[in-house]
């Protein structure tokens, strides 16, 4: 025992020093376990990548929408491609990304852009659907399954034969890796997801477990993400656990 607390408990009535003495041993027990309880989402974590914010290619053209809708984490992340022409300079994705938006907001009469985040073919992350970059934004991705999750859509089409650039594969796995890491889910693991609507792959209610990185057609029968990008998931699985810090 220290000599400054058998100097306390010397000055005390015997019952209390004794309460004093059990007081004592159970701080001393909660100070040696607390490293073994670190939580995951401590152990496991990774840098924020440099996202362009949505003032910077939206600008003033942003159309008058709702509040943001918030979950209490980011469980998964969906992966998507816009279905957009590949042949871009990515000088003009700014342009390119107001088109999405004009037709989502316009054509589809959404309240604004579905997907959290849109990565171009250099690897340039974009801030999609308002609300906080850093927060967990309900978006409008994949049906069924927007709360508690991320969209990231790859800007272009990547059907069969179609070439990934790495660039993009790696700004998706670091976007996944840094969303994932605050909850604490491994992204080469999986992950149970409650679904909110019947027109997904799963009735309403139904719990459904996905992987905690997927591609667009596991929650929606769908083509999205293209043959092309969904060959390139485990790639971005394995590179985003290993930006957590993951053993191999």
């Amino acid at each position: 025992m220290p000599g400054p607390v058998r100097a306390v408990l010397g000055c005390l009535p015997g019952l209390a020093a004794v309460l004093a003495l059990a007081l004592c041993a159970s701080g001393v027990e909660r100070a040696a376990t607390a490293d073994p309880r670190q939580s995951a989402a401590d152990r496991y974590t990774a840098p924020r990548p440099t996202v362009v914010p949505r003032s910077v290619w939206l600008g003033g053209e942003a159309r008058a929408q709702p509040p943001p809708r918030y979950d209490d984490e980011v469980l998964a992340v969906f992966v998507h491609h816009t279905d957009t022409p590949n042949g871009y300079d990515c000088a003009d994705v700014p342009a390119i990304l107001r088109g999405v938006y004009s037709g989502q907001t316009g054509g589809r009469d959404w309240d604004d852009i579905g997907y959290n985040f849109v990565v171009d073919r250099c690897g340039t992350i974009y801030e999609g659907r308002a609300g906080g970059i850093d927060r967990a934004v309900t978006g409008a991705h994949t049906q069924g399954f927007n709360h508690r999750t991320t969209g990231i859509a790859a800007l272009g089409t990547f059907t069969a034969g179609v070439p990934v650039p790495d660039e993009l594969t790696d700004a998706i796995a670091a976007l996944a890796a840094w969303k994932l890491g605050g909850a604490g889910t491994d992204p080469r693991g999986k992950v149970r997801l409650v679904s909110s609507n019947g027109l997904s792959r799963y009735a309403a209610g139904a719990t459904a477990t996905l992987p905690a990185v997927a591609g667009h057609d596991e929650g929606y029968q769908t083509s999205c993400p293209g043959e092309a990008l969904s060959a390139r998931l485990p790639d971005i699985r394995n590179t985003a656990a290993r930006l957590q810090g993951r053993p191999g």
